[in-house]
């Protein structure tokens, strides 16, 4: 067995420095001519975007890039795999609509 047990509270080595205000966030840090980046995504789930009318945004002041699907695939970027690997879920679980209750009481 591991060396924590379910339910059982884990010590977090963060916590001081974080609550008494001595907390490093990528916020706090700039470095001359540094940038910001935004990613816009679907507000709909499995939408299938058709076109994005980025012309607007390009034309903005201080914007130094905007870039779209077409253009990512045209500079043949590839794929962007997930950092964390997505697990699937049991078949029965809450998260998929069924209640707990009822595989308890099965």
């Amino acid at each position: 067995m591991g060396e924590f047990a379910i339910g059982q509270s884990v010590p977090r080595t963060e916590d001081p420095r974080l609550l008494t205000g001595r907390g490093k966030f990528v916020d706090d840090f700039f470095v001359p001519g540094q940038c910001h980046a935004c990613v816009l995504r679907s507000p709909h789930a499995h939408a299938r975007i058709v076109s994005v009318e980025a012309r607007a945004a390009r034309a903005m002041p201080g914007v130094l890039a905007v870039l779209t699907g077409e253009d990512w695939a045209a500079e043949g970027f590839g794929h962007i795999e997930p950092s964390i690997p997505r697990r699937r879920r049991h078949p029965r679980s809450p998260a998929r609509g069924v209640p707990a209750a009822r595989d308890a009481a099965e």
